[in-house]
């Protein structure tokens, strides 16, 4: 791919748009850097190339400028934006991060996708290849982006790589060795305008694999029912709850993985510690693709016995007085609130809001009864959250997380457990879903 001479558009200054804008204009591209914020709070790696000749900051409220080859839209700028929308009205190509920077990469791509799960098992993949002696490069919607990748010498024997839906909508001939698919449930449907288009998008992942690839499928997904039928790569399927040959499911203490020659290996469910049957899923993954990569058997057993999780992800925060709190910051959409509360024998008191992504929320109250003693909403979405949950549980309403953290403190007795699932974006109070967590254990050690 030529960029050389080509006018393009970056739209967003995150770390995504300035990796792409320094990697573009260091193939001799012009590039026009455009983000909500003023220049001024682009941060230290735009100042660095601020000063050179192919870089110009552009307004972002003025549509496409003439003479633009390219726009590139950072991940979490909608299709709608109106950038985007003029460019396609003029018939200007577009194109994602993942997909320019899989113009120039020549390692094979591992890409891993779903609502739910995703950075854990990009980051258990990356550490089982690792393990079994594999040169690995582990980034994409987590660390590092692609872009940075492309840039680089490219010794590594593969990449694995967290995939969006964002990064997805824009992509054109990107073709990963292996993909897969974890689940799909209710997520970023703002963003998409639909939940049919949000599962679309997320199944393009498999778009360009071919029978030499890998496509790992959820069999007890309902939205993937189907999609095996218009994948050409080789199609395995994972299965928490029924047996599976071929494929790879649970049996008995094993995760047993069937071959189409009637082979099988068998996992010891004894190797995790990740809490939850939805981990179970993602290790089933995991060790599906590493299987696919050449790891053997016993070095996946001992990376993944070796793995304990990942900050955020119903993390143990503490402990007051015999009352055990968890993070699961990360938990932003109902369907990670539903396996957050799954994981708990024991009915737990349940911090839920944030702002509301229109979250599905009537879907928790056939679990709240049984899965929680109490519900104390916080944020933007408490008013909204509240009539959806019904009233099989108490329900307490605050406004801030702080508030929330000392009502269930003060309605706690000897045994109970705290629970952050907030199934909402941070963005009323926090920055991310880590400086939310990290702000939730700070109270809970305050406490």
């Amino acid at each position: 791919m030529e960029v050389a001479g080509k006018k393009i558009v970056v739209i967003g200054m995150g770390k995504t748009g300035i990796a792409a804008a320094a990697f573009l204009g260091g193939l001799g591209a012009t590039v026009v850097a455009v983000d909500e914020k003023p220049s001024h709070q682009w941060g230290e790696a735009f100042d660095s190339m601020a000063g050179q000749p192919w870089i110009t900051v552009g307004s972002y409220d003025v549509l496409t400028p003439d003479g633009v080859d390219m726009v590139v839209p950072s991940p979490g700028i909608p299709p709608y934006h109106d950038i985007l929308a003029a460019a396609q009205k003029r018939n200007i190509p577009i194109m994602s991060e993942i997909e320019l920077a899989y113009r120039f990469i020549k390692v094979p791509i591992i890409a891993v996708t779903g609502t739910n799960g995703k950075t854990t098992t990009t980051t258990l993949l990356g550490k089982i290849l690792t393990h079994a002696g594999k040169k690995v490069f582990v980034g994409g919607n987590i660390g590092n982006p692609l872009i940075e990748y492309a840039g680089s010498p490219q010794t590594d024997d593969f990449i694995v790589a967290e995939i969006s839906s964002f990064q997805l909508q824009w992509i054109k001939t990107f073709r990963p060795h292996a993909a897969m698919l974890l689940n799909i449930t209710c997520d970023h449907v703002n963003y998409h305008g639909s939940f049919e288009e949000y599962r679309r998008v997320k199944a393009r992942i498999f778009e360009r694999q071919q029978g030499s690839d890998l496509a790992i499928l959820n069999a007890e997904d309902e939205t993937q029912e189907g999609l095996a039928s218009s994948i050409r790569a080789q199609v395995v399927h994972f299965s928490s709850l029924r047996s599976l040959s071929p494929g790879i499911c649970l049996r008995d203490d094993f995760i047993v993985y069937s071959k189409a020659d009637g082979s099988e290996e068998r996992y010891p469910l004894s190797m995790i510690s990740l809490p939850g049957l939805h981990n179970v899923e993602n290790v089933m993954a995991a060790v599906t693709a590493a299987r696919f990569c050449g790891c053997s058997q016993e070095s996946i057993v001992e990376a993944v016995s070796q793995f304990h999780g990942l900050p955020h992800r119903i993390e143990f925060a503490g402990e007051k007085h015999s009352v055990q709190f968890y993070d699961d910051s990360k938990g932003t959409n109902v369907d990670a609130v539903i396996r957050a509360l799954q994981t708990f024998s024991t009915p737990v008191i349940l911090l839920l809001g944030g702002r509301d992504k229109d979250g599905n929320f009537n879907a928790l109250q056939p679990l709240l009864s049984f899965k929680a003693k109490q519900v104390v909403l916080f944020g933007e979405a408490r008013d909204s959250i509240e009539p959806q949950i019904g009233n099989g549980v108490p329900v307490w309403k605050e406004s801030t997380l702080r508030e929330a953290v000392e009502r269930a403190y003060q309605n706690a007795r000897p045994g109970d457990i705290v629970l952050l699932s907030p199934g909402c974006a941070s963005f009323d109070e926090f920055v991310n879903y880590k400086e939310r967590g990290n702000y939730f254990k700070k109270v809970v050690r305050n406490l």
